[in-house]
């Protein structure tokens, strides 16, 4: 039974390994904000790890970027959003994942909302890169990373974010035609005036990481990473453990396939992501339904679900590697941070990796319009 079915035929959830009624989550259906009361589930994350040498986070995060606008392309209801946010806080998580893109701007305006109670206690990444207009929040075409554009996100990232600073700010994506020692130098003089406190890099290019790691340290670089995509392994993870630097990985639940919710009959609506990347086609989302079988039958071994399985993974592999799980469901979100407490020996670690890598995945990641902008190198300065 995948995850969706799970949970809509017992009405539960799951907090912690243990099943806990659905109506215990405040999922209300009217305009009020309820706080969070169920002390049976606020039980804190246990452990903490580090991106960088000094900032310091909950083990797993959670991703805000479909709140304002889901995959299916619906619109979430807002206070259940700021519902979800605040429990999450509640549950342990202090590492929430925004971008000025995502929306463009409302995502960055919702957890700026959902977090203002607590923000001194938490940490805040968000993103700049796109070429995106300030004013309006128009797309226009291309990346826009030159200094002075940089500056002028981070002043609109503060007022949506209701806050003073900016705890780890990412290049999202490496802009071809701005020289990463002006990035970095212009990142540098926000962390001079106190406006951003660390920095990292999403999808860059090996070489770009370490121009810009030799200028001021990288405290994170975020990439997507998961069972269902492991392009990571080869280049970036090797070259984040040599410089220590944290990974943050995205999609970590592979856009929702890790989860079970996928099947063979599923189809995706216009305007969903998931449409374009071959690796969801007709013809091979069959064949890559294999890596969800074999979470399940781990999961059945180990008391958890497929998604709790996935993270537990990636939580195995590094000890500075923290995934951010995005979600728009208050049963997901407490379920995907009680993967911290699934564990693996170094034996079941082997014989899982085994299994793992005797099932090819069949397409792509993304469609070749997202890709070429992955892995991209910056110019040199001149």
């Amino acid at each position: 039974m995948n995850r969706r079915k799970l949970l809509k035929t017992a009405g539960l959830a799951i907090a912690g390994g243990a099943l806990v009624p659905l109506s215990s989550f405040a999922l209300s259906s009217n305009s009020e904000i309820k706080p969070f009361h169920n002390d049976n589930l606020l039980q804190p994350v246990p452990g903490k790890r580090k991106l960088g040498t000094s900032l310091e986070v909950s083990s797993i995060g959670l991703g805000v970027q479909n709140m304002s606008r889901t995959y299916q392309t619906t619109v979430p209801f807002r206070p259940e959003m700021l519902n979800i946010i605040r429990t999450a806080f509640d549950k342990g998580v202090t590492l929430f994942d925004a971008a000025e893109a995502y929306g463009p701007f409302e995502v960055e305006k919702i957890l700026g909302e959902g977090v203002a109670p607590f923000r001194n206690k938490i940490v805040i990444e968000t993103k700049f890169g796109w070429n995106i207009e300030q004013e309006t929040g128009k797309r226009l075409p291309g990346l826009n990373s030159r200094p002075e554009h940089i500056k002028l996100v981070v002043e609109g990232m503060l007022k949506r974010l209701r806050t003073d600073r900016i705890d780890l700010l990412y290049q999202h994506r490496v802009d071809p035609n701005v020289p990463i020692e002006d990035v970095v130098g212009a990142i540098q003089d926000l962390i001079k005036e106190g406006k951003v406190l660390h920095y990292g890099l999403s999808e860059p290019g090996s070489q770009t990481v370490r121009r810009a790691h030799k200028i001021y340290p990288i405290a994170a670089i975020q990439n997507e990473y998961s069972m269902l995509w492991r392009g990571p392994e080869k280049e970036i993870i090797p070259l984040c453990q040599e410089l220590g630097i944290g990974f943050v990985p995205w999609s970590p639940l592979g856009v929702g396939f890790l989860t079970g919710a996928i099947d063979a009959g599923t189809r995706f609506a216009q305007g969903d992501i998931r449409a374009n990347e071959s690796r969801f086609s007709a013809e091979n989302l069959p064949h890559n339904l294999a890596l969800v079988d074999l979470l399940k039958n781990w999961g059945a071994q180990k008391q958890a679900t497929p998604a709790q399985i996935s993270l537990a993974w990636l939580l195995a592999q590094k000890p500075w590697i923290v995934p951010i799980p995005g979600t728009t469901q208050m049963a997901h979100m407490i379920e995907n941070i009680g993967a911290e407490n699934v564990k693996f020996t170094a034996s079941e670690l082997m014989e899982f990796n085994k299994q793992l890598d005797a099932i090819p995945i069949l397409g792509e990641r993304l469609p070749s319009f997202v890709q070429a902008f992955s892995d991209v190198e910056a110019p040199f300065k001149k």
